[in-house]
């Protein structure tokens, strides 16, 4: 049995904001949500986040994961005074339990899965973390044997010249015998300059205590303030750039591009420089996006290409054709091979297959059928000052430009609109509807000058 505790009482004053640090997003998640996705890889039986600053600020952000216990630490005072807050709740728990910090968010799964096996298969009563940096000052040095059982833990400043030329660092995740650990709890004291209870002193009371190296250092990198969050916002975009291009996605030019990690791509996907691929979007194979475009919570198919537009809260099916310019938003489905131009906005409406909306057109709650061709500044006026209303448009219907559609309105099959009507009632199938004022030409006249 594995329980699983992540700290996340802190404030974290160096970020220099009212938000709890573990609140602050690292792309399209938290830091602690990143946290707790990290290790379901491992199965826990609990989930218990500590909280303390703004604690229903931090429940909140969490509201997404089911099952997750929170327990409160009214006083930050230290690592090991925030695991003794779990005696209450874990009493009569006999596993094993991890504990993870809620601001180092690039932990791999992989990485918490080996700290667990190798926990679990020599039998330790603690195992910790640790990494190799290439400049360890300031960090405390972890000193093993060669079986890589721990020595002894030295405070950078307490460390000879010779100490430290080692550079292996605690990286403040553990694995505990949580019976062991539980007894020694109670031990732990405050002597020290920050009146702090620390987690590493338990370890130093208990027997067969094993380090294990991450591979990569930059996994156990915390996040203290806004530089440290971008310099890990770079980290985890270089992982998932490096991913899609080694899974057949074609990226121009990587730096100039951000991709979340909770985007899909299929391959044979191009993405042009500029570009910015945000939270729950998939794109289908072939499709080129960019440059300059940003596509949001959408669903994108084949062949689709997005140049210089937004799309956020869309499905776009195949073989479309998106800007540039173009304003997709608030739910709007595309249907197959259909042409968005430049500068249309497009608003929770449908669009079926092979309908154009080629230029300079607004279409808010709008319904549009098949083969329906929407003439250069077209636009449906959907909002009478209180509610919106809906505009249906059926398959193969044409509007001349400079249409205005004043909805509630529907127009049947086969309609046309000629160009400048404004649209008030309802058309039948088969019509041809012009609705503007007669032109009228006065010969002869012109607007006098001030000097006659």
């Amino acid at each position: 049995m594995v329980a699983v505790a992540i700290l996340a009482a802190g404030r974290g004053t160096r970020m220099k904001s009212d938000l709890p640090k573990v609140c602050h997003n690292l792309g399209s998640l938290s830091l602690v949500e990143r946290v707790v996705n990290s290790c379901f890889t491992v199965d826990p039986l609990r989930c218990l986040v500590i909280v303390g600053y703004q604690s229903e600020r931090v429940k909140k952000s969490l509201d997404g994961f089911s099952g997750i216990e929170f327990v409160e630490q009214h006083e930050q005072l230290g690592t090991g005074h925030a695991v003794q807050q779990l005696l209450p709740h874990l009493e009569g728990f006999t596993g094993d339990l991890l504990v993870l910090n809620g601001d180092v968010p690039l932990l791999q799964p992989d990485t918490i899965k080996q700290l667990l096996e190798t926990h679990q298969t020599h039998q330790n009563a603690a195992t910790l973390l640790t990494a190799k940096l290439p400049n360890p000052q300031g960090y405390g040095r972890v000193f093993c044997n060669e079986q890589n059982l721990l020595k002894e833990i030295i405070e950078d400043r307490d460390c000879t010249p010779e100490q430290k030329q080692n550079c292996r660092i605690n990286a403040g995740v553990y694995c505990f015998n949580w019976e062991k650990l539980a007894k020694v709890l109670p031990q732990l004291q405050a002597n020290n300059d920050q009146n702090e209870y620390y987690l590493t002193d338990a370890v130093g009371y208990l027997d067969r205590v094993m380090a294990i190296d991450v591979e990569d250092y930059q996994e156990i990198l915390g996040i203290n303030d806004r530089k440290q969050l971008a310099e890990a916002y770079k980290i985890l975009q270089t992982r998932v750039k490096d991913n899609w291009m080694q899974a057949g996605v074609t990226l121009i030019d990587p730096d100039s591009i951000t991709i979340d990690d909770t985007v899909e791509l299929q391959p044979d996907v191009i993405i042009e420089p500029q570009t910015h691929l945000r939270g729950n979007t998939v794109i289908g194979s072939g499709s080129r996006i960019g440059p300059g475009s940003l596509i949001e919570n959408s669903q994108l198919g084949q062949t689709v290409t997005v140049q210089y537009s937004v799309v956020t809260d869309s499905i776009v099916k195949n073989g479309t054709r998106i800007g540039p310019y173009a304003h997709l938003r608030g739910h709007v489905e595309v249907g197959e091979t259909c042409r968005i131009g430049n500068f249309v906005e497009l608003k929770n409406s449908q669009l079926g297959d092979r309908t154009n909306v080629a230029h300079l057109s607004y279409l808010g709650d709008a319904t549009l059928g098949n083969r329906v061709n929407i003439g250069a500044g077209t636009i449906t006026a959907n909002y009478d000052g209180v509610k919106k209303h809906r505009t249906e448009i059926g398959d193969r219907t044409k509007t001349g430009s400079n249409s205005v559609l004043v909805a509630p309105v529907t127009l049947g099959n086969d309609v046309t609109v000629a160009a400048g009507s404004t649209v008030t009632e309802n058309v039948a199938d088969n019509c041809l509807v012009i609705a503007r004022s007669r032109q009228v030409v006065k010969s002869g006249w012109r607007l006098k000058s001030q000097s006659e």
